[in-house]
């Protein structure tokens, strides 16, 4: 069974704001010489991490919505320098939109179970790919889409 995560983006406005702080992060590993994986460094660690990988993801919550997902390619632990034991979530780097589903804030992240999980953008049909994401968000509030 797969298993996913589930956290809010913080900081991010749209998926456009998720794209370019990925590139970044991609940008800024390659010029260090490392594979273009962003991380996303969180206290607490998933003890399912065998459920998770491989094939699970990070999903984003983006102003209220779930609106993307990333590959989890990696569960790295380790201690910061206040002997605090945190992990990386390493992420693919390519950011996959999927169908709005709306989610009240909360802390940290959740673990989410595939189907409860929305479904990648692609697989609602062409339509749906080419709509203005306003559009999409306000069509999914409304249970249309």
């Amino acid at each position: 069974m797969t298993l996913h995560l589930i956290k809010l983006c913080v900081g991010a406005d749209s998926i456009d704001d998720l794209r370019d702080w990925v590139a970044d992060r991609a940008l800024m590993a390659i010029a260090a010489g490392l594979e273009p994986h962003s991380r996303h460094t969180t206290r607490m660690v998933p003890k399912r991490i065998d459920d998770l990988l491989p094939g699970g993801s990070l999903y984003w919550v983006i102003k209220g919505q779930v609106q993307a997902r990333q590959s989890l390619i990696g569960i790295e632990t380790f201690t910061d320098g206040e002997g605090i034991g945190r992990c990386h979530l390493v992420l693919g780097p390519e950011v996959i939109e999927t169908e709005f589903q709306p989610r009240r804030p909360f802390q940290g992240w959740r673990y989410l179970e595939e189907k409860d999980a929305p479904r990648d953008l692609s697989a609602l049909g062409a339509g749906a790919a080419e709509m203005p994401a306003d559009l999409r968000r306000e069509l999914a509030e409304l249970g249309l889409l």
